[in-house]
């Protein structure tokens, strides 16, 4: 796992390369990220690590990411491809291996689902999804209910936030990858087990 002057690399990279609040915001969220981890037993160091560096390519020119997109041999489906909104992730999940050699399948997978989420989403991707959600930056209107979740249950917690992002881009007439609903269906049927 990466050591600290490692991660003190990947932290002024993101100084550098991110406005003041957005490396704020990756700070927090590694942190969230890193307690999640512990309380439903995920790896500390590996979640710290995907949470800081989720938002890599956030503030990357647009056709920057679209590019990274584009050279994703990561699985994207057509509506990313036409969301601008959704480009960083994949755009980051891609830098961070080519330009990192981060090549651990669960921090590049957390990176890049952070946004969509996917079926059969493993323990990293869940806390890094929910960690952006609720890391102490946010202040969203449901943002301590969000919180209350997620020291709750994991499943509970992921199932609220698919509902909460759902409902979101349905209000903002934003188009919804398949990848997730699949994750939604998947936890909506943990809940009805």
């Amino acid at each position: 796992m990466a050591d600290k002057k490692l991660i003190g690399q990947y932290k002024n990279y993101l100084k550098e390369n991110l406005s003041k609040k957005r490396y704020t915001h990756s700070v927090n969220v590694a942190n969230a990220a890193s307690k999640l981890a512990e309380r439903y037993g995920g790896n500390k160091e590996k979640a710290y690590l995907a949470g800081l560096l989720h938002d890599i390519c956030k503030e990357t020119p647009e056709e920057k990411q679209l590019e990274l997109v584009k050279q994703s041999k990561l699985d994207v489906c057509a509506i990313e491809t036409k969301t601008p909104a959704l480009y960083h992730a994949i755009a980051g999940a891609e830098f961070i291996q080519s330009e990192f050699q981060i090549t651990d399948t669960e921090i590049v997978d957390a990176v890049r689902y952070h946004t969509v989420g996917r079926k059969d989403m493993p323990l990293l991707s869940q806390i890094i999804y929910l960690a952006d959600l609720i890391s102490d930056d946010r202040d969203y209107k449901d943002v301590k209910k969000m919180r209350r979740y997620a020291e709750q249950s994991l499943e509970k917690a992921m199932l609220e936030a698919l509902k909460f992002s759902i409902a979101d881009s349905v209000e903002k007439g934003n188009m919804i990858p398949v990848s997730t609903l699949e994750c939604y269906n998947d936890f909506a049927k943990l809940k009805n087990k």
